[in-house]
């Protein structure tokens, strides 16, 4: 029971993790290979803010709209030059900003792993039974998690955006004919996803350390519950993410090197015996 419960809790990082990278790829079939560089960044910006004696939470209160400036105004003067039918521009891109953030992060901070102090919060849990104890910031995490994913299926079903975002990623060019400007949907697509990156950051920067190298481990797990999850599903996406965690969970319960490789090896068998993933569907 323990380990299934901290596999969920697990879970809920990686659905936030890859809930952004799902929203991009739904909505402008964009592979971000920056996506957990991105993550890193916004852990960094947060970890500045507090360093400066902003309290964590106001901090993630600052961080959140910079993220949703700076995600516009990334896709709207570089990414959408770079989308089309073929992917290699935008795989191209994003992999030099990768290359990018790292080094500027090497740069700033050095390789020394940082964290955000959070005053005991990431250290206090609730004993549900005498053996069994809960982490509260990683239930916190889970129940922001299960929010998103509500948030985006709502946008994305009920909402006039969400329709655009639809409509921009079934067929670009109808949707500019209908009267739509497709490269400010796609901005505004990406300004939600870098919301919830920053989102992702400053709460792994919570929960543990993080440092500049960090990037492509997080786009790895973010990119497996998508996958596993099945591509433009942001409820597969969540189920991805709690199959990734509980996987790891297991792993790591028989022995403490195989967590990570269990997750890899259940990616890849999904992968192979069913590729289109467990709910593959459509966001309407």
């Amino acid at each position: 029971m323990d380990t299934l419960v901290q596999g969920l809790l697990l879970g809920g990082l990686y659905a936030l993790f890859a809930q952004g990278q799902s929203l991009i790829f739904g909505v402008m079939r964009l592979t971000n290979t920056a996506h957990g560089d991105f993550v890193i960044l916004g852990a960094f910006s947060t970890v500045v803010l507090v360093m400066f004696g902003m309290p964590p939470w106001l901090a993630l209160l600052v961080t959140l709209p910079v993220a949703a400036l700076a995600g516009f105004a990334l896709q709207f003067v570089v990414l959408n030059r770079t989308l089309g039918r073929d992917p290699l521009p935008s795989l191209v891109v994003t992999f030099g900003l990768s290359i990018v953030i790292q080094n500027l992060l090497l740069e700033t901070f050095s390789a020394d792993p940082r964290s955000i102090d959070t005053d005991g919060f990431n250290t206090q849990s609730w004993a549900l039974t005498s053996d069994l104890s809960v982490g509260t910031l990683p239930l916190l995490i889970l129940l922001l998690a299960v929010l998103v994913t509500v948030a985006l299926q709502w946008l994305f079903g009920r909402t006039a955006l969400g329709r655009a975002f639809r409509a921009v990623s079934d067929d670009r060019e109808i949707a500019e004919l209908m009267g739509l400007n497709a490269s400010k949907v796609c901005a505004f697509a990406t300004a939600i996803a870098f919301v919830l990156i920053g989102l992702a950051g400053t709460l792994q920067a919570m929960r543990t350390t993080v440092s500049p190298s960090d990037g492509p481990m997080l786009l790895l797990f973010a990119f497996e519950a998508v996958i596993i999850g099945g591509m433009g599903s942001f409820w597969g996406t969540f189920a991805g993410a709690m199959l990734l965690g509980i996987t790891q969970q297991v792993g790591f319960r028989l022995d403490p090197g195989w967590g990570i490789w269990a997750g890899h090896l259940v990616f890849l068998v999904l992968l192979v015996f069913r590729p289109q993933g467990l709910m593959p569907k459509t966001r309407g």
